[in-house]
């Protein structure tokens, strides 16, 4: 008998020990005769939000990884070489010739924008132009404020800082960039720049705290 008592009791801590803990329900049974007669429980939620940043130049899906480079190409008639006329691109860009998407996002405070160049644009016989050649304008696209544009030194970074524009710490900022060849100096012929070639890249970046 003794036995028995003590295989069942053995069985009904195991049953215990089988009730998942994870999960700390809060439960009150109230009894009495009181008006009204209230119980209560509580829960308590924790949200976990990643830091992230994001930038975006030309074709891309947002808040997403993208690997197309748009190569925007400007070809300059030969009777308007250097006369002040401003050149509009002929192809490449997400929005149309010469104009692209630009777009930040971040959620950590003060973002610092960046442009980078290795240098003025060349072509195969060494010759150059400058990229203070290269006119932005800049438009809003969605944000009330547009996304400024960095300005484009040859061989060299320069830096915006994006303050937050939604609360004290969420930057969301976009534009419409649409860049146009000056053309204001009579230059050597040739091709200039390029697909990641002769110093035709520009490099945007980012940095958050």
């Amino acid at each position: 008998m003794i036995s028995k008592r003590i295989l069942g009791a053995a069985f009904a801590i195991a049953g215990m020990a089988a009730i998942p803990t994870g999960a700390h329900a809060e439960s009150q049974f109230v009894t009495g005769t009181g008006t009204p007669l209230t119980a209560s429980a509580k829960l308590d939620f924790t949200i976990t939000i990643p830091k992230f940043v994001y930038v975006r130049i030309g074709t891309g899906t947002n808040v997403a990884n993208n690997t197309t480079v748009d190569n925007l190409i400007y070809t300059v008639p030969a009777a308007n070489v250097g006369d002040s006329t401003a050149v509009s691109a002929t192809s490449g860009g997400d929005i149309a010739p010469g104009q692209v998407t630009a777009r930040v996002i971040g959620n950590n405070g003060t973002i610092a924008f960046s442009s980078t160049t290795l240098g003025a644009m060349e072509n195969a016989a060494g010759d150059s132009i400058s990229w203070s050649q290269m006119d932005v304008a800049v438009a809003t696209n969605t944000s009330a404020t547009a996304l400024s544009h960095p300005t484009l030194v040859d061989g060299s970074t320069t830096s915006i800082n994006l303050t937050p524009n939604i609360g004290s710490k969420v930057t969301a900022l976009d534009a419409q960039w649409t860049f146009t060849y000056k053309n204001e100096n009579v230059v050597p012929a040739g091709t200039y720049g390029g697909v990641n070639t002769q110093n035709g890249r520009v490099t945007y970046a980012v940095s958050m705290p």
